[in-house]
């Protein structure tokens, strides 16, 4: 029976595909250690794994021979927002980035113990693979092959995995005495559509009803909403006159400025490091979009709150070393696109017949389905569904916000389970080697 201890728990996600790639292969799992911090995360864990289960809180304080008992496998989604896109990629700069230096410590202390783990099994966001200019994921693996194991890693889409979301992760393994291949998996797709539910409540508010004032519900599907970027692909604020009624005229100017704003030259004549949208002035503007109004038209876009009056932004290093834009002052303001990405009730509608999108903790509750004739929100079910949680995992004890949250960053089951299955082969392999080994010496000492 392989025994298991997870780490940066979450949803206990590795430990479920751990577990149902065991039960395939006859062997039945004993989890002897769990840490999780976040105190909604470990009452959704409780509430799956069993409310006897002991979790330790802060792994920094754990005294490994004394607090974890020994095991065979190690598993973390170890935090990812140091490396990833939607954090500010501070690295091991961040606090959070150095629990990887925990997971180390675990590892090498039991191995020093005499008790060495037979291997592990982490996951991380694709941005650990670039960050650092790729320095980050070699120190890694680097300090996994000191201790003396053989250590793999590859970027995986869960989209191949039987679930119909597109979720590139790193998945980093390692054993005593052998590379576990992370190549030519069973590949099998779905569509968003296999996991939707029906019949469930709409949303009804002065959003929804201004964007069916203008489209009809099947117009919306595949739509993103939001003031980035043009193309047809985009609903527009100004396009359901969200923000207060717009002239086509006024609309035209929108939506020129939308992509003018992001041409490099501006960058050059504005005098910072291209953006992907700069404010341009009145006399920058009517370079391309000349009518006699036009003033008149951007302060009454600006008093709608379609646009911004502002500084250009200049590249600048923060107190950590990431790289942030702050307002130049001693450059003339110009007008912007008011283009947060989540300003607006929904960021966008997601077709059946496709992928969704990344879950991601800060927007999953922004994706929207069309049902019937409305709109409502991504469900939790269906969010778990898309991560290959069963669905007698419940999280009706957390708050909606929190399970979003946990679902954003958690792992992708299935793919786990296939990554374990072949953890769980080479552990029935070296148990048969072991047993070989014991009857000849028993043979011999005879």
């Amino acid at each position: 029976m392989p025994k298991i201890i997870d780490l940066f728990a979450g949803l206990g996600g590795i430990r479920l595909g751990f577990q149902e790639a065991m039960n395939e292969l006859g062997l039945d799992t004993e989890c002897v250690f769990s840490s999780e911090i976040k105190p909604y995360a470990i009452e959704a864990y409780r509430g799956f794994y069993g409310e006897d289960e002991k979790i330790f809180g802060d792994i920094t304080s754990v005294n490994v021979n004394k607090d974890i008992p020994d095991f065979d496998f190690l598993l973390a989604g170890f935090p990812c927002q140091p490396f990833s896109s939607a954090g500010n990629r501070g690295g091991f700069a961040d606090t959070r980035g150095t629990l990887f230096f925990e997971i180390e410590r675990i590892l090498k202390e039991k191995l020093q113990s005499g008790h060495p783990a037979k291997g592990f099994l982490l996951e991380n966001v694709e941005g650990l693979l670039n960050h650092d200019g790729g320095n980050t994921i070699k120190v890694i693996i680097d300090h996994l092959q000191r201790l003396g194991y053989q250590v793999n890693y590859k970027l995986i889409d869960s989209q191949f995995f039987g679930l119909p979301q597109s979720r590139k992760r790193v998945y980093i393994v390692g054993t005593l005495n052998s590379k576990i291949s992370l190549e030519n998996f069973d590949e099998h797709t779905a569509t968003l559509g296999e996991i939707l539910q029906n019949g469930l409540g709409t949303v009804d508010s002065d959003f929804t009803r201004k964007l069916f004032k203008y489209y009809k519900p099947e117009d919306v599907i595949g739509k993103a909403i939001k003031d980035k970027r043009g193309g047809k692909s985009n609903i527009h604020s100004w396009d359901i006159d969200l923000k207060g009624e717009t002239s086509e005229e006024e609309k035209k100017l929108l939506n020129k400025l939308l992509t003018e704003r992001r041409k490099k030259h501006w960058a050059d004549i504005i005098g910072i490091k291209w953006m992907d949208g700069m404010p341009l002035t009145e006399e920058q503007i009517r370079t391309f979009f000349d009518v006699p109004n036009l003033h008149e038209m951007l302060e009454h876009l600006t008093s709608l709150g379609y646009l911004t009056y502002e500084h250009p932004k200049q590249q600048r290093e923060n107190d950590k070393g990431v790289l942030v834009r702050v307002p130049d002052e001693s450059l003339e303001k110009g007008y912007n696109i008011v283009a947060g990405k989540l300003s607006f009730e929904f960021s966008k509608i997601l077709d059946p017949k496709q992928l969704a999108p990344t879950l991601v903790a800060m927007d999953v509750a922004k994706l929207g389905v069309v049902d019937g004739n409305g709109i409502r929100r991504l469900s939790i079910r269906e969010a778990q569904r898309l991560c290959g949680y069963p669905d007698d995992y419940s999280l009706d004890m957390v708050s909606e916000a929190d399970a979003f949250d946990l679902l954003g960053n958690t792992v992708c089951v299935p793919v786990i389970k296939a990554i374990a299955k072949r953890l769980g082969e080479y552990y029935l392999h070296e148990e048969i080697y072991q047993n070989d080994e014991m009857m000849e010496a028993e043979v011999r000492a005879v």
